[in-house]
């Protein structure tokens, strides 16, 4: 247990950083300074016992959701029932392989930011990893970046996100990023009502934009990392040169399904990336793909 003890540094720009075993966060929150700080030490409390009770509950968290509330049932914390739920819904409404780890982070950056709803905090977030909470009161809004080429991290496009929509959570997923994919996206950026439903939708759009081809490998997701809950399922380790056809393709593929999902109201904006093409669709404001270049 003494690996998982739980540490906090106060970092550059008033920000603090939680840290505990894999859970790396940064969060930050503006107005009342009283308010902000009483705000971080909730958050502090709260965070501590998140890691345990999560692998108390691996088990049915890393098993496959099927029927709605099933899994909901079964499981105590109040990070794994967001987890559940997110990816239940999912689960229902597309008929795709999912388990509620594919929301692991957003649900954890959910569970925090409730600490910065209260009055004084005009604006915060709860960034895990590049899944990320927000609140936001009155005016505010909050600027999300998106980087395209993991290779040269830089800013490549940004969304805005408004008080005034209601939309709270931004998620990214692919191949390249820290969790596995079985597709071949650069990245797939999306923002939904919360983090964790934005989290469970970047993965599965992940996962659809994909061909088959002998420039990608692939390799059984327990021999990429042992305990992954996509089991023996194949997941890419390795994209090569691929033709215009077929990058246009793995696009036409994930966009089509990131479509079904915003008409079923499960997201809110998208933005897919692979091999410097994008496709980006929403209801709210999009960013600009060329931003940075």
């Amino acid at each position: 247990m003494s690996a998982w003890a739980a540490t906090r540094h106060l970092i550059e720009g008033g920000r603090w950083r939680f840290t505990q075993g894999p859970i790396d966060l940064v969060m930050g929150a503006d107005g009342d300074r009283a308010a902000c700080d009483a705000a971080h030490e909730a958050a502090w409390r709260v965070f501590g016992p998140v890691l345990q009770t999560l692998v108390d509950e691996l088990p049915v968290l890393r098993a496959p959701c099927s029927i709605p509330g099933r899994g909901d049932a079964c499981v105590s914390g109040p990070v794994a029932r967001r987890m559940v739920q997110a990816c239940e819904r999912l689960a229902s409404e597309t008929g795709l392989f999912i388990t509620p780890m594919a929301a692991v982070a957003g649900s954890v950056a959910d569970h925090l930011i409730g600490c910065y709803r209260r009055p004084g905090v005009r604006r915060a977030y709860v960034n895990n990893g590049g899944d990320i909470a927000l609140h936001l009161d009155g005016g505010e809004s909050y600027r999300v970046g998106v980087v395209a080429d993991l290779d040269a991290p830089a800013l490549d496009a940004a969304f805005e996100i408004h008080a005034s929509e209601s939309v709270r959570g931004v998620a990214s997923s692919g191949w390249r990023g820290r969790s596995l994919s079985m597709g071949i996206a650069d990245t797939v950026t999306v923002i939904a009502c919360d983090a964790a439903a934005a989290d469970a939708a970047a993965t599965l759009i992940a996962n659809l934009v994909n061909v088959n081809d002998p420039a990608i490998v692939r390799a059984p997701a327990s021999s990429v990392r042992d305990d992954s809950d996509l089991g023996d399922r194949r997941v890419t380790v390795a994209v090569g040169d691929l033709s215009e056809a077929q990058i246009e393709r793995a696009l036409d593929s994930g966009q089509d399904f990131a479509q079904h999902l915003l008409d079923r109201g499960l997201i809110d904006r998208a933005a897919i990336v692979l091999a410097r093409r994008w496709r980006v669709l929403g209801r709210g404001r999009v960013p600009d793909p060329v931003l940075g270049e």
